[in-house]
Order: structure tokens, then C-alpha cells, then sequence
């Protein structure tokens, strides 16, 4: 699917150090190297073999349409074995749409949160049991091991493992580059009845505009809908199912990656940043960052700043 594999290129090739140099050199190998079909009217041509595996730092596996390939009773083929062997340990892999299943058949899955795309969730829970199978999500991280749902949310997990890697404001310059929003959290959902709003119906857009530019103070439902003039239920519901999440999670969400960005950017003190993400308290902040990413504002910016604590 050579919008898969184009993407994994655009997204890592573009990120960049604060001088300018490539953060990532990327090579696309196959299990022969040659020609290979896409599902579209073209080829492409892969220079390198399976061996480039025993160097890569992230393997990226996208989707394929052609099943049998990867899911002859949810076992690889000896060639896609042999070349999944040449994986380093403690390599981190990760997969885009149906590339899931060839992590699942690796044996890379069992017992691991996961996810799909959502029109295979049913062929993925027959010929996989053993994996947590959440099929509500746009892409879940269980540390060296990835997987996302449909195309575009390869997208979301290649910004997140670059977020991941080098902090916020790297991977927000190459959403810029690409044109696409910055940060969807992995939770969102994947799927969501209505991602427009139908002719005639009012958008949340002027809401979380505002609120945008509010985060540093409290914020209530009651204020938001009013920006809408909708009541607090009707904007509850119109909000969830044009974003994937409550309006509160939504903040919750927002007033992290501001905390992010100002731990990697500024050196305002961290009572400063909690006040400024709208988390009061620098107690509140801490609470925040280690339930997103497992870590403390100070250990955080040390990270990503090369501060000394």
C-alpha cells in the first residue's frame, strides 16, 4: 500500500535537529530485494534485502492487502521468518493498518494491547486470541512495540514515536512540514460516526479555539457550550463525536502538551509551567505527566533540554 510506506518516509525523513541535520536515516527493504507490487497501477523498486534488519533501530511494518502473504493461520512464512529473525533484540517495531497481523503472527503481540484497522478486527481476534485487541484506538505503544489502525493514522504513530524520541517541538515541526495536525492522542477513536458535522449542524471548532488560547485558567462545560450556544449535553455529545473524546479529556489533553512545550522551550520555573498549562499546582502537573508519559516535569526537561537536575 504505497501510501504506507510513502508516509513512514515524508514523516521521519522530515524530521530535523535545531541545526538542521536528519534525525533519522530511512531504508525500505523487503524479504527479496527487486521489484515489488503495490496495490496501485506501479511498482516499486527496493534496492536492499532482509539483511538491512540487523542495523535498524525501528522497524516499520505497513499493511497489505494481499492476506495470504501474512495470515496463512496466523504463522509467517518461512521467508518473512527468517527475515524477522534478523531483527536486533530490543529493536522497536511497529506496524501501520494490517501490518499488525504480521507483528501478531512474530509472536510479537500475545499478551500486548494492540490495535487494527477496524474492518479487520473480526479475521484479527480469530487467528490471534492471545493479543488485547482494542479496536477503538488510533495507534497503542507498549514501549518497543507499536501498532496503529487505518493509513492515516501511521501518520499520528510516526509523529508519535518522533515526539517520543525528541520532544514535542520537533515532532510538531514536521506536522507543520506535512500539513497535518500536530497531536491526536493514541486513545482517540479510530472511527467515529460522524467525523463532519452534518449539513446545518453547528461545530465545536469556535469552542476549542477559544479555549485554546485559555488554558492558563479554569475552564467549565458550561462555558464552552455557551461559546456554541448549546446546552452543556448537547455540546458534550457534539464534541465527543467530532473529536474522539470528551471535552474534558480534551483539555486534560491540550494542558499536557502545553506543559510539553514549555518544559522543552522555556525555562520557566515548574510552578510556572503548571500555572501557565492551567494545572494550578505544580503537585497537579506532576500527577498529569506521569499518568500521559511516565515521567516528572523536571526529568522531562532534562530529557529534552540536556539540563542538569
Amino acid at each position: 500500500m504505497p501510501l504506507e510506506l510513502g508516509l513512514v518516509h515524508q514523516v521521519f525523513r522530515a524530521a530535523r535537529s535545531s541545526t538542521g541535520e536528519p534525525l533519522y536515516e530511512v531504508v525500505t527493504c523487503a524479504v527479496t530485494a527487486g521489484g515489488v507490487r503495490t496495490d496501485a497501477d506501479f511498482s516499486i523498486q527496493v534496492a536492499h534485502g532482509p539483511e538491512a534488519l540487523k542495523r535498524a533501530d525501528t522497524v516499520v511494518v505497513p499493511g497489505t492487502h494481499e492476506h495470504d502473504q501474512t495470515e496463512t493461520e496466523g504463522r509467517l512464512g518461512a521467508p518473512l521468518a527468517a527475515a524477522f529473525a534478523l531483527i536486533r533484540p530490543g529493536t522497536r517495531v511497529a506496524s501501520i493498518c494490517t501490518g499488525s497481523f504480521v507483528l501478531a503472527a512474530a509472536g510479537l503481540l500475545d499478551g500486548r494491547r494492540a490495535t487494527t484497522h477496524w474492518m479487520a478486527v473480526e479475521r484479527f481476534r480469530t487467528l490471534f486470541p492471545d493479543v488485547d485487541l482494542d479496536p477503538d484506538v488510533l495507534y497503542t505503544d507498549a514501549g518497543n512495540v507499536l501498532t496503529s489502525a487505518g493509513e492515516a493514522s501511521g501518520i499520528d504513530l510516526c509523529l508519535h514515536m518522533i515526539r517520543r524520541d525528541h520532544g514535542a517541538a520537533v515532532a510538531n515541526d514536521v506536522a507543520r512540514r506535512t500539513v497535518v495536525p500536530p497531536h491526536r492522542d493514541g486513545g482517540q477513536a479510530q472511527f467515529i460516526l460522524r467525523p463532519v458535522p452534518e449539513q446545518g449542524l453547528a461545530s465545536t471548532a469556535r469552542a476549542r479555539s477559544w479555549a485554546l488560547e485559555r488554558l492558563d485558567r479554569p475552564l467549565s462545560l458550561s462555558e464552552l457550550a455557551a461559546q456554541e450556544a448549546m446546552s452543556v449535553r448537547t455540546f458534550s455529545r457534539r464534541f465527543r463525536e467530532e473529536v474522539g473524546l470528551t471535552p474534558v479529556q480534551w483539555l486534560t489533553q491540550q494542558r499536557i502538551e502545553r506543559a510539553r512545550q514549555l518544559l522543552e522551550e522555556t525555562d520557566l520555573s515548574i510552578d510556572q509551567v503548571a500555572a501557565d498549562a492551567g494545572f494550578g499546582t505544580a503537585t497537579s502537573l506532576r500527577q498529569h505527566l506521569r499518568t500521559a508519559i511516565g515521567v516528572s516535569p523536571r526529568a522531562y526537561r532534562n530529557t529534552f533540554r540536556g539540563l542538569v537536575g
